[in-house]
């Protein structure tokens, strides 16, 4: 068992009021989240492709856990230290989407997959080798995905010609299973115009798609062809040749995903308390390093104010927020606002656990096990 005595005070308000909670503080409206991944579920039951959502939103295997209940194929992670969270708590199925690059990362990865099915991106020579090199001394056998450039300009192979030598040398190394290949249209998601969005995501998905033929003639696998975010769900998950997508937002929502893909609630807030008032200012506990501010800044949940906008910038700091309150507002210090972040995955990534509430009432209290790295070994099955 896993040491929980980080957990001992938290768990002390479950059962309270969410006015007991110290704040700032995580919270993650249950009822919403789960109306959420059922969403996401009812939408993706009409395309051809399967949702492996990505993990690095939530962090945490017990939401991961839902979302392959609902029906998920397994989960993405942006990280070796997310996957092994996730496998740890007994979740299997994981990919990746991105290089693992080192020793130290490559031997936790070869560890993970002695004990679950998981996948890597890849992109080099150097890096298959040293993924084999790691896999033979666990006797584990890592999948790994070939990544193509699509547009994004980022990681990948720059052509399909270059993603079969790639896919050609992956098949001869011990230690190493080529699953298929990895696109990520990046570029595309924040594409405001509709139309053009379909147009570039429709070509970044053709470079994908004309990989996965070439490797098909050259006698590779492709029983994987991944790509896809909330951006694209509906457009990179209706090719019938991808196979797979990795939308997560969803399952938050927040300021910015809200307006980006609308029909998901915002299902995770900040806790924040009044800590001081002049006037129709109000000053709350909580800014840059507790709530994340990317792309758009945060609201303020039922109107009780707006995040103060002068001369060129919001006030928010490290840690605090000044709010502009309206005419006759009785808020007082002491008294709770809550705030619906910018960007929910960089939110989380400030905080430790989830004070998890139903009807404003703490029902319970999850870790964010994947913010731990390696430390999460041992953790057991997920029973949430």
């Amino acid at each position: 068992m896993s040491d929980d005595r980080h957990l001992r005070t938290p768990r002390q308000v479950i059962g309270e009021s969410r006015d007991a909670i110290p704040t700032p503080a995580l919270l993650l409206n249950l009822p919403l989240v789960e109306m959420n991944i059922r969403e996401m579920a009812s939408r993706m039951a009409g395309l051809p492709a399967s949702l492996r959502p990505h993990a690095k939103i939530h962090k945490s295997p017990v939401l991961g856990k839902m979302q392959i209940e609902a029906g998920a194929i397994g989960l993405t992670t942006a990280t070796v230290w997310e996957a092994a969270a996730m496998a740890d708590a007994g979740l299997d199925n994981i990919l990746i989407a991105n290089q693992v690059i080192g020793p130290v990362k490559a031997a936790e990865l070869a560890r993970v997959a002695a004990e679950a099915t998981v996948t890597a991106a890849v992109d080099g020579a150097v890096n298959l080798a040293e993924l084999s090199s790691a896999a033979l001394k666990t006797n584990s056998q890592i999948g790994v995905l070939i990544e193509v450039d699509v547009g994004l300009h980022r990681s990948g192979v720059r052509t399909v010609e270059a993603a079969v030598k790639l896919g050609t040398e992956a098949v001869k190394l011990p230690g190493l299973q080529l699953r298929g290949l990895l696109g990520y249209e990046g570029h595309c998601m924040l594409e405001p115009d509709r139309e053009l969005r379909v147009q570039k995501a429709q070509a970044a998905n053709a470079v994908l798609v004309g990989a996965a033929d070439e490797f098909a003639r050259h006698g590779l696998c492709a029983d994987i062809v991944a790509g896809g975010g909330l951006g694209t769900w509906d457009i990179t998950g209706a090719n019938p040749r991808i196979t797979e997508i990795h939308a997560g937002s969803y399952i938050f929502s927040d300021a910015f995903h809200r307006n980006l893909v609308p029909g998901f609630d915002p299902a995770l807030t900040i806790l924040a308390t009044i800590i001081s008032r002049s006037g129709n200012t109000a000053v709350l506990d909580c800014g840059r390093k507790s709530i994340g501010i990317d792309r758009t800044p945060p609201e303020v949940v039922g109107g009780a104010g707006t995040v103060r906008f002068e001369h060129g910038e919001h006030f928010i700091h490290e840690e605090h927020i000044v709010l502009d309150l309206p005419a006759g507002s009785d808020l007082s210090v002491g008294d709770h606002v809550e705030l619906m972040p910018g960007y929910s995955p960089t939110t989380v990534n400030y905080y430790d656990i989830y004070y998890v509430v139903s009807d404003g009432t703490v029902i319970d209290v999850w870790p964010i096990y994947a913010r731990y790295g390696s430390a999460t070994a041992g953790l057991g099955p997920v029973n949430a």
